[in-house]
């Protein structure tokens, strides 16, 4: 299983980006403290976790302490031991696309094969909401690298993500 794990990382003089190898950690708590020395200064700090171009896994770590997590499908639980790691504790089902409300037309997924997992709201104030992360993941011909790529623009880091990619 292919896997690419990038952290970026928000602290007083902007963002960075740099890769992560998750493959020796046992638990989501080595996940965080691996999140966490990347940028130990960081306010903020976001984890992109692509699995063999169908799954996103998102942490999002607050002040080096509160975790959020946010998983496109259920199933990466099943498929990978790292989808076990990172979504293995996520008990709560992401918000349902009926429960969503109305959008604009870009906010309108496919029809979503997957189940979506955790708290699809975690990146809302930082420009993507629920709705939008949904959109995205659901959205049909979208890798979930193109995903990473477009929060990454939203969220303020697209060039330090793109820049990682290229490295």
């Amino acid at each position: 299983m292919s896997i690419f794990a990038a952290a970026v990382a928000r602290s007083k003089s902007g963002w960075t980006a740099s890769e992560l190898d998750l493959s020796g950690l046992a638990d989501i708590d080595e996940v965080v403290d691996a999140l966490r020395d990347t940028e130990p200064d960081a306010d903020l700090a976001v984890l992109f976790v692509e699995s063999d171009d169908e799954y996103l896994a998102i942490l999002r770590l607050d002040e080096g302490e509160d975790l959020r997590v946010f998983g496109s499908d259920s199933a990466f639980t099943e498929e990978s031991r790292i989808g076990s790691v990172l979504l293995g504790e996520v008990e709560t089902p992401a918000l349902g696309l009926d429960d969503l409300g109305s959008g604009d037309e870009d906010d309108k997924p496919a029809e979503p094969d997957a189940d979506p997992v955790g708290d699809a709201d975690l990146l809302g104030d930082l420009g993507v909401g629920a709705q939008r992360l949904l959109a995205l993941c659901g959205m049909e011909g979208m890798l979930p690298s193109d995903v990473t790529a477009e929060i990454c623009q939203r969220i303020g880091c697209g060039d330090e993500m793109e820049e990682l990619r290229e490295a």
